[in-house]
């Protein structure tokens, strides 16, 4: 799953079927590629995003790539493959090409591939930030899983805003571990994994959190602007139990 962070980008995929999706993305958006779909991000101005892969060994440096795979295949095959000549082959680079430089492209309609197999059904983009959020006194959140991205079959994401003084009440996720991105502000976690055993953390934009499943945990605004973090889940549902909520719901006796 991706979330850009910043700036525009414009995103495209071809599924297994052959059908294909082109779409703009902006700041808040999120995308979602299921696992062996070819896809490519290109830059509509400067833009930074955030990548998150449900597989913790994965590293998107290992990922299959056009340029690498082409740069390691004899070019008689490549004439052959695709019924051109060897020569229309002499300038890929000669290894794998992480991100380079090319042309901005025009706008989707000017540029778009009709697939004589048609579109994806589901779509591969999320806006988040048009999402209506679960307002509270302290705060927001946005929620986002399969039932509202039907494509994210295997993440679940929650995007939380926790005003300063405020604090995100004492929880736990029964379905998946926690893995957290600070976005802007400063927090303070603490996690309690049963048996007497307890951590805090202080944390700021840009690091990384990480809660394993059913453990209880809060995280306070210990700053002085808005924390924005990132929740995601190993899951295609997002679910968490409230402490307070468990306690008025339970018999007194």
């Amino acid at each position: 799953m991706g979330l850009l962070l910043l700036g525009r980008a414009r995103i495209t995929a071809v599924d297994q079927e052959g059908r294909n999706f082109i779409a703009n993305v902006g700041p808040g958006d999120l995308w979602y590629f299921p696992a062996g779909i070819p896809h490519s991000i290109q830059g509509l101005e400067h833009c930074e995003f955030l990548l998150v892969f449900d597989d913790g060994n994965f590293s998107e440096f290992s990922t299959l790539t056009i340029s690498d795979w082409l740069a390691h295949t004899p070019k008689d095959v490549l004439s052959a493959n695709f019924g051109v000549p060897e020569n229309a082959f002499h300038s890929l680079p000669s290894e794998q090409v992480y991100i380079y430089q090319g042309n901005v492209p025009g706008s989707v309609a000017s540029e778009d591939i009709q697939s004589p197999y048609g579109k994806v059904p589901l779509t591969f983009k999320y806006e988040l930030l048009n999402q209506t959020p679960i307002q509270t006194p302290g705060g927001s959140v946005r929620i986002v899983d399969s039932s509202n991205f039907p494509i994210s079959k295997n993440i679940a994401a929650a995007l939380v805003q926790i005003e300063p003084g405020a604090m995100r009440e004492l929880h736990w996720h029964p379905n998946s571990d926690e893995w957290q991105y600070y976005l802007t502000g400063q927090g303070r976690m603490t996690v309690f994994i049963g048996n007497g055993i307890a951590r805090t953390f202080d944390y700021r934009a840009g690091d990384v959190g990480y809660v394993p499943s059913n453990a209880g945990h809060y995280i306070q605004n210990t700053g002085t602007e808005t924390l924005w973090f990132l929740e995601m889940f190993k899951s295609d549902r997002y679910a968490d139990v409230s402490l307070h909520q468990w306690m008025v719901l339970t018999l007194k006796n």
